[in-house]
């Protein structure tokens, strides 16, 4: 099983206005709409569908995670959109959907998730080792360390939005 090893922190300045001020180049843009079919205690399971706003292409992923915090077990694969949809119609749930811009930060690749249904952004960097993570150091603009906070996490986001319903 493959680990996911990242840290999140809550952007609190535009993103126009951190890539006009920053070293910050945008490599690519994603929509993104997630559902969870299962939570339980630190486990998760979802889709998503994911559409290159550069290409237009569009993929479809099944991802299973395990763990909370700064380091997760994580097994991703690719599925086709027939089976999306219909495990996403039998789910019968809100998806999830943000704007996922992928940027290079002096040479290192960031994400920032920008939500739609609230109002949130994220800055997400990932590791390859958990010394790696523990030994970074954010610059301010990405303001403040949200790793560990269940209540930005996006399986909390969406079980909220289903409350909303």
């Amino acid at each position: 099983m493959a680990l996911e090893i990242e840290k999140k922190y809550l952007l609190t300045k535009p993103l126009q206005e951190i890539v006009e001020e920053q070293d910050l180049r945008i490599v690519s843009e994603q929509r993104i709409e997630q559902t969870y079919l299962a939570i339980d205690a630190g486990q998760e399971l979802r889709i998503r569908r994911i559409k290159d706003l550069g290409t237009g292409e569009v993929t479809h992923t099944h991802t299973f995670k395990n763990g909370s915090g700064l380091v997760r077990e994580e097994i991703e694969y690719s599925i086709s959109a027939g089976i999306y949809e219909q495990v996403a119609s039998a789910v019968d749930a809100v998806a999830l959907t943000k704007n996922r811009i992928t940027a290079d930060w002096k040479g290192r690749l960031v994400e920032i998730d920008i939500y739609d249904q609230l109002e949130l952004t994220v800055v997400e960097v990932e590791f390859a080792t958990e010394e790696e993570a523990l030994a970074f150091t954010a610059p301010d603009w990405f303001g403040p360390d949200i790793s560990a906070e269940k209540k930005y996490s996006n399986k909390t986001v969406w079980k909220q939005l289903q409350e909303q319903r």
